[in-house]
């Protein structure tokens, strides 16, 4: 970044410039020091609000008892401002080190409350330890000998507030203060990468009482003095106000807060002693109309809306990009590197685990595979330390591990990747993989070095980046990536950590089919050198390219050996399999082509659609039609469009051109719940139900006057009857892919979108949803997007194919279906390729 760029001369020019202007009218300077202070507060309380994700109610105890630790000093101790606000910068240190030892075992509320605790009982002491703090007086006369005429102090506090936020920008951009920001977005994500993510936090903690004592000390010095109202509930959340009014998002957010709120704070109480009466509605319609603050909202005038905590970018593309080649393990192949022996988990009266145990060997691809329910997940995360078994042990390489954390786990070399996405959606593609990449470095913790400058770290990460496919993607916004290229940078991010077991949980859920072979020959390949431990539910797939299969059912293991002695078995056969394809496949056809009731009047009109993020074009020109009652498949390779035209349908993504007509009714610009309620609903990927609610009340919340009934619901997933009473967070893959079909059911929809239905749903639970959708057709308009066209294509009248945000194919899903040659021109399926795979 060049110098004219840099935040920290920012904050020198305008608190210099403000300093003339008060100056050139005359005006006592003493509001500007106060506003260089309160700036310097705001910032180390930014440093866990916004590269953190934790929010203290209360920071105002380091920032008040700095003052006092100060002043006490000052007033009994031969002493100068060089010497008591190292002292006070250490005692708050001290502090913090105290009370994130009890209150960073919480999260949420729970800690912001208890901050604002330890703030109160702060204040309390010091308004009645009047022998030490002088009581309500407070302390009065702290002399200041190196600074006694105040313009030399001012310059002092503009100095040292510029050098203390140049520090804080060298820390959000090196490897400790980006690894924050991960944990900020993906704190489970950040553990399982091999981080402490108690010391991360505990660190940020006294970094942040750091900075809040050295700017408390100041303040102390300014007032000549230290008082107790700085501590008190009433004040206690100041600095965090300041920050959030700024934009919590924005790196010089608390200098905009500071000065707004001290200037405003100045003008209304010298109106009215109830200068809060008036002063609080200029924060909510702030508020309302800008939640990234001040700077947020000049942003968006100037249509340059983004995060400016660290500076945009990432490290050059190298020429060439070394060739991604996992780290050999150097592991026996004959001595198993995992056993597990005779674990049981049990969720009350439910058994995910029942007395399991098998091996894994290094140098071999071991599936676990079973249907939906079985238990797979609740193994990988009792392997991984991220859930207790009750009973049982684990080894690794001989070592009891059963009660080591997450993250020792990850250091002794055990890697995964998870059933449901787990990404960092704030970070670059480039930033996702170098975090993990970094976990493996000495350096990781680095406070002052700039992690970008890790010239191994980068090298690695483009490898994996350019491994995957990604590299062309890597300054993209992880937000702003489609599903398959969020899985495939998962991949990228589990292959970063250099570990001898890899646990990879359905990798090739939502990939399209020529990415599938790509992402299937990698993991064969990492097998040669590491163990591989795959959850997956292409069943085809996994016989192809394991060396040995366990299955799960019920959480019991019911088979374990290589994959032809599993594929034969029946009861593999019947607790996993169910129907052959071929004969599904049939049953479908015949059902839909007796249910269908499409008529050509058309439902839903999108002409020359054209949107995308940031900035970015995904859609140009997209155009389709969906007629009543008819099903449509939306089909085409990864990053595409096809998700982004359901958003834009939706209205969850602005289109910048074209035109979204249903019934007649224009919804282009609509509102997400406007586009509802005249009849489309979504089933978006991932399911996104509510974790905490139970099967009914997830299905009520959604419910309107038109919509289907319980009774109606039942009977379409008579599996939903059974788990009514049981949350959300408690259900398989499968069972959650019914309850968000059936929530969006529960509204009058005339027009159901279904984004991803069958992704990492074992075949059984793909029969039991493609036969509601069977049911379906003719009741309800729908649009499926899917990357099985084999899957899809039976159940539908007609079919789009995207390439590149436009349409490349429209017609007959049956003429698309027989003409294979067409299909591997368009999805990007080469015969040659699956053959191999």
């Amino acid at each position: 970044m060049s110098a004219i760029r840099h935040p920290a001369l920012w904050v020198a020019v305008v608190l210099t410039a403000l300093t003339a202007s008060r100056l050139a009218m005359g005006q006592p300077i003493g509001l500007i020091t106060e506003i260089a202070i309160y700036t310097l507060y705001g910032a180390g309380v930014n440093l866990l609000v916004g590269y953190t994700g934790l929010v203290p109610f209360g920071a105002s105890v380091f920032f008040g008892t700095a003052t006092y630790a100060a002043a006490i000093l000052m007033l009994r101790a031969p002493a100068n401002e060089l010497v008591a606000i190292p002292f006070a910068v250490a005692f708050a240190a001290v502090l913090a080190v105290a009370i994130g030892l009890i209150i960073l075992r919480r999260r949420g509320l729970y800690f912001s409350l208890l901050t604002l605790a330890f703030s109160q009982i702060a204040f309390e002491m010091a308004f009645k330890w009047t022998d030490m703090t002088g009581g309500e007086n407070g302390l009065q006369g702290v002399p200041r000998p190196l600074f006694a005429s105040y313009p030399a102090f001012h310059a002092f506090v503009l100095v040292s507030v510029v050098a203390g936020m140049w520090l804080l920008w060298r820390i959000a951009h090196s490897p400790f203060g980006r690894t924050l920001q991960a944990l900020r977005d993906n704190e489970p994500r950040v553990r399982s990468l091999g981080y402490d993510t108690f010391r991360l936090k505990l660190s940020a903690f006294v970094l942040m009482a750091a900075v809040l004592g050295y700017a408390g000390a100041l303040l102390g010095f300014m007032l000549q003095g230290a008082y107790a109202d700085n501590l008190s509930w009433q004040h206690a959340g100041d600095a965090l106000l300041m920050t959030v009014l700024g934009g919590v998002h924005q790196f010089l957010g608390p200098l905009w807060g500071a000065i707004a709120f001290v200037l405003l704070q100045d003008r209304l109480s010298a109106i009215t002693e109830s200068w809060w009466l008036l002063f609080a509605p200029i924060i909510l319609i702030f508020a309302l109309a800008s939640p990234e603050g001040i700077q947020g909202m000049v942003q968006r005038i100037l249509r340059r809306s983004r995060w400016t905590l660290v500076r945009d970018g990432i490290p050059p593309r190298p020429g060439r990009i070394e060739p991604y080649v996992g780290e050999h393990a150097h592991l026996d192949p004959a001595k198993p590197i995992l056993t597990v022996k005779g674990i049981s988990k049990r969720f009350g009266s439910l058994v995910t685990a029942n007395d399991i145990s098998f091996d894994v060997h290094p140098c071999r691809l071991h599936s676990l595979i079973g249907p939906n329910g079985a238990g797979k997940t609740t193994m990988f995360n009792m392997l991984t330390g991220m859930l207790r078994a009750d009973a049982g042990e684990i080894r690794f390489e001989g070592r009891e591990i059963s009660r080591l954390p997450p993250h020792l786990r990850a250091r002794l070399g055990i890697g995964r990747s998870f059933q449901i996405l787990s990404v960092f959606p704030n970070l670059t593609t480039f930033e996702n993989v170098r975090v993990a990449v970094q976990a493996t470095s000495r350096r990781q913790n680095g406070l002052l070095r700039d992690a970008h400058g890790l010239d191994q770290v980068n090298a690695r990460t483009w490898s994996l980046l350019d491994a995957v496919g990604l590299a062309d993607r890597a300054a993209e916004s992880c937000a702003n990536l489609a599903h398959g290229e969020k899985r495939l940078l998962e991949i990228a991010v589990s292959l970063a950590t250099n570990a001898k077991l890899l646990l990879l949980d359905e990798p090739l859920a939502g990939l399209a089919e020529a990415d599938r072979v790509v992402v299937a020959r990698l993991i064969r390949s990492l097998a040669e050198t590491h163990a591989v431990l795959l959850i997956e539910h292409d069943i085809d797939r996994v016989l192809a390219l394991s060396d040995r299969i366990t299955v799960l059912h019920q959480g019991r293991l019911i088979a374990d050996g290589k994959p032809a002695e599993v594929g034969t078995n029946p009861d593999v056969i019947a607790a996993y399999l169910g129907k052959s394809k071929d004969e599904a496949v049939e049953t479908y056809r015949v059902q839909a082509a007796r249910s269908a009731a499409a008529t050509t009047k058309p439902l839903l009109e999108v002409k020359n659609l054209s949107g995308g993020y940031g900035g970015s074009v995904v859609l140009e020109g997209l155009s389709l039609t969906v007629n009543e009652g008819e099903a449509v498949a939306l089909l085409g390779r990864n990053g595409v469009g096809k998700t982004t035209t359901l958003r834009a349908i939706m209205g969850t993504v602005r289109a910048s051109g074209g035109s979204i007509v249903l019934s007649g009714r224009d919804l282009t610009g609509a509102k997400p719940y406007e586009i509802n309620r005249a009849g489309i609903s979504l089933v978006p990927e991932g399911r996104r139900l509510f974790p905490n609610l139970t099967v009914v009340e997830n299905l009520r919340l959604a419910a309107r006057p038109g919509g289907a009934s319980l009774d109606e619901i039942y009977e379409l997933f008579p599996k939903l009857k059974i788990l009514q009473r049981s949350k959300a967070e408690s259900l398989s893959g499968g069972e959650r892919q019914m309850v968000a079909i059936a929530r969006a059911l529960m509204v009058p929809a005339k027009l159901i979108l279904l984004d991803e239905p069958f992704e990492g749903l074992a075949p059984t639970i793909v029969q039991e949803v493609t036969q509601a959708l069977v049911k379906l057709r003719g009741r309800v308009a729908m649009v499926i997007v899917e990357h099985h066209a084999e899957t899809v294509l039976p159940i539908v009248d007609r079919a789009y194919v995207l390439v590149n945000g436009t349409v490349a194919y429209e017609g007959s899903a049956a003429a698309l279906e027989a003409d294979t040659a067409l299909q591997h021109r368009l999805l990007g399926v080469v015969q040659a390729e699956l053959d191999a795979a």
